[in-house]
């Protein structure tokens, strides 16, 4: 017994299968998240269009006072009504609650600075979802947009 050496063969079966299981479940978590984070990027970045655009439409169907009050200041105000009936007739154009089911909007006129602020905010479709993620998560965009006056050189 004196100078023995241990078996060079152990009994390891089954740990490299568990190590091949562990990471295919860290390797599909990670296609599954990145998958979802592209899908909401895209998202986000098509609400982000659909914002800017209902900004500057109302913007410049909203504006007035020219007429009335002359361009005396670099950007021209805002009338609420107006710009809210233009940011609607925008988002019906675009399709917006077709490509966004449950579309909120919220459109708001600064009359400090004349400008149009548009709030869209929707709910969030993913193609996965990952256990414990939020199950209504909602993505957001907002834009802001004024018509300026500028000067003619002449």
């Amino acid at each position: 017994m004196i100078g023995r050496r241990p078996s060079p063969l152990r009994d390891e079966q089954g740990q490299v299968t568990l190590l091949i299981v562990g990471f295919a479940s860290i390797l599909l978590m990670a296609i599954v998240t990145l998958i979802d984070a592209s899908a909401a990027y895209l998202q986000r970045q098509g609400l982000d269009n659909l914002a800017d655009g209902a900004a500057l439409y109302g913007a410049d169907l909203g504006s007035a006072g020219v007429y009335e009050q002359g361009l005396d200041a670099p950007r021209l105000t805002q009338q609420e009504a107006a710009v809210e009936a233009a940011v609607r007739a925008y988002l019906t154009k675009a399709g917006a609650e077709g490509k966004y089911p449950g579309i909120e909007v919220g459109v708001r006129v600064d009359p400090v600075n004349r400008s149009v602020t548009v709030r869209l905010e929707a709910p969030l479709h993913l193609p996965l979802t990952i256990p414990g993620s939020p199950s209504n998560p909602k993505v957001t965009a907002s834009s802001t947009a004024a018509v300026t006056v500028q000067p003619t050189g002449g």
